[in-house]
């Protein structure tokens, strides 16, 4: 899959699919609305129209179901019919498993995706995690030929028509991001270190045509960030802040995006074990998420001040790492006693968060992170775990993420509860939690706020995406569509704009306070 790439077209054309292998994939009562004429060009000479109504009529997916339409050269799949409340209507996840089992081999192979225009950005970021862009087998370099997946998007229900090319090009712009994400969470930490990160956003950059701004290594002390430094400080690669900055003209609020580019996490000096330890290149997971979706918010017209916020370290150890007991002083200004090195992701991300506070002058600040192993236990491998100062944006969170496929549901909110797991004798709080068994994933999330204080008047929301970053052995690029689909509103895109829950002032709730109203204005 590492050599694939991926076309969205208006129209695939028609081929043999002897020559072209074919698949075609919707929800089954999505697939009955196809006519005929639209898919003969794709499948003859090899099938028939009656072969075709007899293969529909065969299917029972529970929840989904395929069947072979030519051999092994065409395939016919069907999504759920229904799903719950708490999954996206696009089915998204059953929509990659799907690919990667039913898509025909090929060197030049054609997608059919048959479903509502609502639901096409959710499909096409699904669509793209079923090509992962990383691999170092040993026959993978030897291919020379470059292969590709041609998609074509077969729209029924009311808002039919043809898909457009500002369709096109959003799909292909959050895809690449999505793959992108991926394929820096799949490069292991020999090659993804931090300095490859930067060369990352470097180049995004460039393509852009901004010029990141870079504190690294001994001026990150000089400076103050203490948790980035702390973290870092005994790699031999260095750690670093970068910031990607978007500053249109017109631009009515700013907005931060931070996250978390651990590249690898040994726990530091308390070290994690032989097997919790491997798979812990994904703990950048965040950082990636943010660089891709960055690169496609920009490219499709963000009208916004964005700042994409990158806290990159290694945890390592050796001489010069941190130990428990040490107390750092933080960008906020707030000492921290660290009673276990392997809590250092919200370390680096109250640095991030603070600076885009006190420097950037961010509104409505957004961290993601693979911050906690206990995320995959309060929500779940799936959904992302959100906890955010706002019921409205906790909300949007969720809704967003059922409409992009990166689903999302809520952490318990309560500092005044919480917030005293962190307590001190010598400082203004430790860095882990007294009691692992009261809400961690939240109480994890509140050490990050605290850095920019809970009584602050703008948005914040914290994003943990430690079990739905991966699936099995490969990145996901999960992030990406949800910061897309999230803040859609403040794009030129109109794709994004109807994927976005926050385009409507209907949606808000009655008696807002003047702080939550002022929180609208993405919209």
């Amino acid at each position: 899959m590492a050599n694939v790439g991926l076309q969205f077209q208006a129209s695939a054309g028609d081929a043999d699919p002897q020559s072209r292998p074919l698949l075609l994939l919707g929800q089954l009562h999505h697939l009955h609305r196809v006519p005929w004429s639209h898919v003969r060009g794709k499948l003859q000479p090899r099938v028939t129209e009656e072969l075709w109504q007899a293969a529909l009529s065969t299917l029972n997916p529970n929840p989904t179901d395929s069947c072979p339409l030519y051999l092994n050269y065409a395939t016919v799949a069907a999504l759920p019919s229904r799903v719950s409340r708490h999954n996206s209507p696009s089915a998204a996840h059953f929509i990659t498993r799907l690919v990667r089992t039913c898509l025909p081999p090929g060197t030049h192979r054609c997608i059919l995706m048959v479903c509502e225009r609502s639901d096409a950005f959710a499909s096409a970021c699904a669509l793209a995690r079923a090509f992962p862009l990383f691999t170092h087998r040993s026959g993978a370099s030897r291919r020379q030929e470059k292969k590709t997946v041609t998609v074509e998007f077969f729209l029924v229900g009311q808002d039919n028509g043809p898909v457009e090319v500002s369709t096109l090009q959003c799909l292909t712009s959050a895809t690449e991001g999505v793959r992108l994400a991926a394929r820096i969470v799949d490069t292991p930490c020999n090659e993804m270190n931090t300095d490859t990160f930067l060369e990352e956003i470097k180049k995004v950059g460039k393509e852009l045509g901004i010029v990141p701004t870079v504190i690294r290594d001994e001026e990150l002390k000089a400076r103050g960030f203490g948790g980035i430094y702390g973290v870092g400080k005994a790699a031999i690669h260095p750690p670093a802040l970068a910031v990607l900055s978007h500053t249109p003209d017109g631009a009515t609020q700013t907005i931060a995006w931070v996250g978390k580019g651990i590249v690898y996490d040994t726990g530091g000096l308390s070290m994690k074990g032989k097997t919790t330890m491997p798979g812990m290149k994904r703990d950048c997971g965040g950082a990636a998420a943010v660089l891709g979706a960055f690169r496609a918010a920009v490219k499709q017209g963000f009208k916004d001040t964005l700042h994409a916020v990158f806290c990159l370290a290694e945890n390592s150890v050796g001489p010069n790492a941190t130990r428990p007991d040490d107390i750092h002083l933080l960008y906020s200004g707030k000492t921290v006693e660290i009673n276990n090195t392997d809590a250092e992701g919200r370390l680096v991300l109250a640095d991030g968060v603070s600076y885009a506070c006190k420097d950037l002058g961010a509104d409505i600040i957004l961290d993601m992170a693979t911050l906690t192993g206990a995320q995959g236990i309060a929500t779940g491998k799936y959904h992302a775990a959100v906890l955010t100062n706002s019921a409205e944006w906790e909300a949007a969170c969720v809704k967003a993420g059922r409409q992009c496929g990166d689903l999302v549901h809520p952490l318990v909110y309560c500092p005044e509860l919480h917030f005293s797991e962190f307590t001190s004798a010598v400082a203004d709080m430790k860095n882990s939690v007294a009691d692992r068994d009261n809400s961690p994933s939240s109480c994890a999330g509140l050490f990050i706020a605290s850095h920019i204080g809970f009584d602050w008047p703008g948005v914040w929301v914290h994003l943990d995406i430690a079990a739905p970053v991966h699936a099995g052995e490969r990145a996901t690029g999960f992030g990406v569509a949800l910061l897309l689909a999230l803040f859609g509103q403040a794009s030129e895109d109109p794709l994004l704009n109807l994927v976005s829950p926050l385009g409507c002032e209907a949606d808000a709730q009655e008696g807002d306070t003047e702080r939550d109203s002022k929180r609208r204005r993405l919209v």
